[in-house]
């Protein structure tokens, strides 16, 4: 069963319970998908469909800052439920150790020799990590690493 598919299954149970705050982000982020696919003129794949996903989840912890900062704690914990239930579709984020590994292994596979390559190590690592490592962490640590080359 396809991602979406799973998601379509969700709302459909939510509806029967009458979850409101579950069925409104589930409608978000099936409408998402949908945009993206008129965008791109295709049915969307798993890791594009993750990538919808992803783009939520990181709007909805901005907005979970942006409330917090603006003191309005209402906002925060509605912010911070529908960030709880866009994250049970999202795969558990690698740590810290393992992007570190990933990125080695990167670096070891193109033959990088210093900063230079960075390119190249991370055309070959993103498609490994995309929708489980955070692109900001990813890139930091690859330049970490080719730096101590």
């Amino acid at each position: 069963m396809s991602l979406q598919d799973s998601l379509r299954e969700d709302l459909k149970l939510a509806l029967r319970q009458k979850d409101t705050a579950r069925l409104s982000i589930l409608r978000v982020l099936l409408a998402e998908c949908k945009n993206e696919e008129k965008a791109r003129l295709r049915a969307l794949d798993e890791g594009e469909v993750l990538e919808v996903f992803s783009r939520e989840a990181k709007r909805r912890a901005e907005s979970i800052e942006a409330f917090g900062t603006g003191s309005r704690p209402d906002l925060v914990s509605q912010e911070e439920a529908a960030l709880a239930i866009i994250k049970e579709y999202l795969p558990t984020p690698m740590s810290h150790d393992e992007i570190v590994q990933a990125a080695h292994d990167a670096i070891i596979a193109v033959d990088a020799t210093g900063p230079k390559d960075k390119g190249r190590v991370m055309s070959h690592l993103m498609p490994t990590v995309k929708g489980k490592a955070d692109g900001k962490e990813v890139n930091q640590v690859v330049t970490e690493l080719l730096t101590s080359l």
